[in-house]
């Protein structure tokens, strides 16, 4: 399943000229069907981020948390668990800083490898939900996230980050890693996803 988006613009320039496959014509008819993955937003990691540039992400973290959650989308938390290294599962850093609202009915994730994909149940619970298509925020640019938007593309799920949604030890990669990646504005995102219905 490719980016449908660069597809339909690919088609627009082109003069529609080209015939999509078949999973492309399945896509095109099924629509979007968003979810959002929050990531590794820990108590544990946070203080290890750029701490010049934490704010914002926060405040657009949770921006998007809203959006999804006004909209009735699916919002899946990912937690990173080191048995070797901590945090643990049941330790208070493990959870997530106080600016961002957990429900208690949450859907969670627990990962033990950057990639949000790798040995867990986070594919099974996205075709539960019917979800081809992910909108990523969290941390660490440079390292959890990356690798779960590369596994996420692996398994053919269309994948975004969010502008500005991200946090790093180094905010210069940060923003390199934005450029790298097909990230979208948090208000392009809202008409989106508001406009799926």
């Amino acid at each position: 399943m490719k980016n449908i988006v660069k597809l339909f613009i690919l088609a627009l320039i082109m003069g529609n000229s080209f015939k999509l496959s078949a999973q492309e014509e399945q896509l095109k008819g099924e629509g979007i069907k968003a979810a959002l993955l929050v990531i590794d937003v820990q108590k544990c990691f946070i203080e290890s981020m750029d701490q010049s540039a934490v704010k914002l992400p926060i405040d657009m973290i949770n921006g998007a948390i809203w959006l999804f959650n006004n909209q009735k989308l699916p919002i899946i938390y990912v937690y990173h668990e080191d048995k070797n290294n901590g945090p643990l599962a049941d330790a208070g850093e493990f959870q997530f800083i106080d600016k961002i609202a957990v429900p208690g009915d949450a859907t969670k994730v627990i990962k033990h490898y950057g990639n949000a994909f790798n040995k867990t149940e986070l594919d099974k619970k996205l075709k539960e939900l019917g979800c081809n298509t992910l909108f990523l925020c969290g941390l660490s640019a440079t390292g959890c996230v990356m690798a779960t938007y590369v596994g996420a593309g692996d398994l053919d799920y269309n994948v975004f980050t969010i502008k500005d949604a991200l946090m790093s030890q180094d905010q210069q990669k940060t923003k390199m890693m934005e450029d790298i990646f097909d990230t979208i504005g948090i208000q392009a995102m809202a008409l989106m996803l508001i406009n799926l219905k």
